[in-house]
Order: structure tokens, then C-alpha cells, then sequence
């Protein structure tokens, strides 16, 4: 009785969520409550005439005109930044890495999506911060994320050259060809001074480098670790999800349905830095389901202003979803009037699956 709205009107987040945490519980009742579950949905949905399984036209409804450009033009200029080119990550070099004399810009998406889910990454999609702690945390952070973010992501290079997206340089980017490219020398000739066109291309290249690693790891993250390093990283994934009652699992079954679907994209909006936000995902083996041109750092411009340019890049006609667990996520999503899931437990998780297995989402 508490989910009743007006015929025609936009479902609310908390609408959806009791919803489908209402139905995820009956779920997994005996057959009659599943059958009152079930029945409850499609009044739901009937409720909501227009919608797909109750909810695919709020982007016709109260979304803002298209807004000023963000200001992370600005916030995200390399020009003003110090970055330390001379001490180089020299990660390996890939095999038939062959570039146009173009630079490399993210492909188009040659297809029409329906729905933007936009998630955030510590605390929900993975539980970094809250239960992982002291020297477990440190092990798993220092030993894995970081350490692989400074041997193949030239993390030591752009620690404070930091870009909200991969791209965000390509523009500065030759397209030479990088397959014999001496990464370990090449801010020591002296040439181009920082912030000039010399010192740009420089970081370009290594951007460009960052993201042709991503691509050739992202399903196989154990290829850039030597044996034991892979053997540490098997364990710490494994202790991992016992210590977080598998809490990245859930979470993933929910990001693989969206991946899987061929109208929806998932896209991450994270506050850490691009480049260990990157590892980390290499790590915790996200990268199957965000592809890099996906990924988007909030450490210098702040979660609304990438949500602000997330939009810019689909446009209007998609339904966006915010999901996440702070404030700044939900506050982002109101100010673009995008709906916001919460999760802040492992009910919250399993609903959102739930509601995305059956169509609802």
C-alpha cells in the first residue's frame, strides 16, 4: 500500500528498491509467496503503464536541459599540474602495439543504449575501507593495487599528473608507434619543458600505454604478475570474499547482467585516482565489465561534475541509474534528477540483482 504512485508519473528510487527487495524476499519463500511476489511486480509494473517492467521513461520526464560544460576542463588541465616524467614506471612493452598517426580516442558505441548505470567503487562495489583494515588492508593494497600501478601503469610517472579519464590527453597523443618506445629514458633527453608540447605528447604516450595494457589484461590480470605474486593475489581474493561474505560476488552478478545486456552499459565514477583506480579494478577482477573508456575519477573535479559530463557523453535519451553508498553519489544523482540506488548491505545487493534479473531494472 506504501507503493502506490500517480499513473504515468516517474517511479522513485525507494519506490524500486522496496519493490524489489520486497520481491527478492518473497523470492525465496515457498511457491505462494513467490507467486504473491511475482503477482504484487506485475501490478507494480502495471501501475507504471509506459515503463518497461515498471520503469524505462523517466529520461522523458523532469530531466534537466543540457547543461554548461564541466568544469573539469579546467580542474583537469596536465598544463597546471607538476608531474614526475623522470623517474619512469618501465612497464613491458606489448607486442604489435601498432598506432595510427592519429591518436586514439574511445571507440564509438555503435548502438543505441537504453540505460546508464553508473556506479561508485569502494564500499559498493568492494569493501575496502570498512572491514578491511590494518595490515590485512595494507597487504592486499600496497602488495597488489599499488604495486602493479607502478610496474605496468606508470602510477610513479602520473601520481600528480592525475586525469579524470583515459582520454583526457589523446589530443596531445602523435600516434607514434610505442612498440619499441623507451618509457624508462625518455623524460631524461631534457627535451620540452613541462606543459609544453614535448612534455604533453610524453604523457599522452603513457596514457595511451595505460590503456593498451588495460585491454590486454583486463581477462587475464594474472599475466601481469609473476608466479608468486599471482599465487598471493589468488589467496588474498579468496580471503577476501570469506571476510565480506561475498560481497564482491554479489556485486558482480549484478554488474554482469547489465554487461550482458546489449542496450545498457555500466560506467564507474570512483574518488580514487585514475591510475590506481585502474589497478584496483585489474585486481579485484572488474575489468571484464568496465571497459577504460568507462572509468572516471572524481579525486579533482568531484562525483557531479563527471555525472555532468557521463551525461554530456550519452546524451539525454538514456535512463540513467545512479548506485552507490555515500551522499556524494546521491547528491550528484538529484541535481541531474537521476534516480539513486543505496547500497549499504548485502539485502541491498541482492535486491538490485533481483530486480535486474527480472526485468525490472
Amino acid at each position: 500500500k506504501n507503493l502506490k504512485s500517480q499513473p504515468g508519473s516517474q517511479p522513485s528510487a525507494s519506490y524500486l528498491q522496496s519493490a524489489a527487495a520486497a520481491a527478492a524476499y518473497h523470492h525465496s519463500q515457498p511457491a505462494a509467496g513467490a507467486a504473491a511476489a511475482a503477482a504484487a511486480a506485475a501490478a507494480a509494473a502495471a501501475a507504471h503503464a509506459g515503463y518497461p517492467s515498471g520503469y524505462q521513461q523517466t529520461h522523458h520526464a523532469g530531466y534537466p536541459a543540457s547543461r554548461t560544460r564541466s568544469r573539469e576542463c579546467l580542474a583537469a588541465n596536465p598544463r597546471r599540474r607538476r608531474c614526475r616524467l623522470a623517474k619512469s614506471a618501465a612497464p613491458e612493452l606489448l607486442a604489435g602495439s601498432r598506432a595510427s598517426r592519429k591518436a586514439n580516442p574511445s571507440p564509438g558505441l555503435g548502438f543505441e543504449l537504453e540505460r546508464v548505470f553508473v556506479w561508485d567503487l569502494d564500499e559498493t562495489i568492494i569493501l575496502f575501507h570498512s572491514l578491511l583494515g590494518g595490515t590485512y588492508a595494507t597487504r592486499f593494497g600496497k602488495s597488489l593495487i599499488f604495486r602493479l600501478a607502478d610496474a605496468h601503469l606508470f602510477f610513479n610517472d602520473l601520481e600528480e599528473c592525475d586525469q579524470v579519464h583515459i582520454d583526457d590527453v589523446s589530443s596531445d597523443d602523435n600516434g607514434q608507434d610505442l612498440a619499441g618506445y623507451d618509457f624508462a629514458n625518455d623524460a631524461r633527453d631534457g627535451r620540452g619543458m613541462r606543459g609544453g608540447v614535448e612534455w604533453m605528447r610524453k604523457l599522452a604516450y603513457r596514457y595511451r600505454r595505460i590503456k593498451d595494457v588495460y585491454n590486454a589484461y583486463r581477462n587475464n590480470v594474472g599475466g601481469l604478475l609473476d608466479p608468486v605474486k599471482r599465487e598471493e593475489w589468488h589467496q588474498v581474493r579468496q580471503e577476501t570474499e570469506q571476510f565480506t561474505d561475498s560481497w564482491l560476488t554479489l556485486a558482480l552478478k549484478s554488474l554482469s547482467i547489465i554487461a550482458n545486456r546489449s542496450a545498457c552499459v555500466n560506467v564507474l565514477v570512483t574518488n580514487t585516482q585514475l591510475v590506481p583506480a585502474l589497478g584496483k579494478i585489474l585486481v579485484f577482477g572488474l575489468a571484464p565489465v568496465f571497459s577504460v573508456e568507462n572509468v572516471y575519477s572524481a579525486t579533482k573535479i568531484g562525483k557531479e561534475s563527471c555525472f555532468e559530463r557521463i551525461a554530456s557523453r550519452y546524451g539525454r535519451k538514456p535512463t540513467y541509474v545512479a548506485i552507490g553508498d555515500s551522499h556524494d553519489e546521491e547528491a550528484a544523482a538529484k541535481s541531474l534528477n537521476w534516480p539513486f540506488w543505496r547500497v549499504q548491505n548485502h539485502n541491498d545487493l541482492a535486491a538490485l540483482s533481483y530486480a535486474l534479473d527480472m526485468g525490472y531494472l
